[in-house]
């Protein structure tokens, strides 16, 4: 399983994602479920993974292989709409080559991929992408996206972020998020992909890898475990008779 969350605000856009793809009782395997394109200057461009790790693996793959190509590609579009529609044609090439009309039932070949930059003379856009190859943008009412385990880490991103929030305070938004998750299903793990994007920079702002060791991810786990404590012990209790 896996936990991937990115917004896209006012300031620019935030992504992050864990790095746990099993989590057996005697194995625990680890891959990137971010993968970066970006051509100096000109766009720049994130893409965050959940579901068959083959089908997704093999997406990026052919994403990668066909960049720069004269087939259609992510370095040829003119639009952030366009290089959706092009990882979602991906999608469905690769689960359609892999289950032909579907015939294998007994594996989910699905895989959802959250999509999102900058493309020199446009805004920055957020896609969330479906198996199916279809998608949805994210919007000033809908500033980010989650895919894999999500709902352990919904609350927070619900009750803080909105489309104004700072770059920095989403970050933190995000980290409690995962730290949320990870308590709750094992199946999400460190370390923690990060990177930042500011408006119109067209490169990141921010990049880091957190793993257990993050100084300022151990002092926000202590701090909001110690807050959410001392927060319940401080609401009014009921009358129960």
């Amino acid at each position: 399983m896996t936990y991937c969350v990115a917004m896209r605000l006012a300031d620019g856009l935030v992504f992050a994602s864990d790095s746990r793809t099993n989590a057996g009782f005697d194995q625990i395997s680890t891959f990137r479920k971010m993968h970066v394109f970006e051509q100096p200057g000109e766009r720049e461009l994130v893409i965050l993974s959940a579901g068959n790790l083959a089908t997704s693996q093999s997406v990026i793959s052919l994403l990668e292989k066909r960049a720069g190509s004269e087939d259609p590609n992510v370095f040829s579009t003119t639009s952030m709409f366009e290089t959706a529609e092009v990882v979602g044609r991906t999608i469905r090439e690769v689960i359609h080559r892999d289950n032909p009309e579907g015939k294998v039932n007994h594996v989910d070949f699905s895989c959802s991929l959250i999509l999102g930059g900058q493309i020199r003379g446009e805004e920055a856009r957020l896609f969330n992408i479906y198996p199916e190859g279809n998608f949805i943008e994210a919007t000033e009412e809908t500033p980010y996206f989650q895919i894999g385990e999500s709902k352990y880490g919904k609350p927070i991103l619900d009750r803080v972020v909105n489309y104004k929030s700072s770059l920095d305070r989403a970050y933190q938004c995000a980290l409690v998020s995962f730290d949320s998750t990870m308590k709750s299903n094992l199946s999400v793990g460190m370390p923690l992909d990060v990177v930042i994007y500011r408006n119109n920079e067209l490169k990141p702002c921010f990049v880091d890898r957190v793993d257990e060791h993050n100084d300022y991810f151990h002092q926000l786990r202590q701090q909001w475990h110690r807050g959410i404590q001392e927060l319940i012990g401080g609401l009014q209790p009921p009358v129960i008779r």
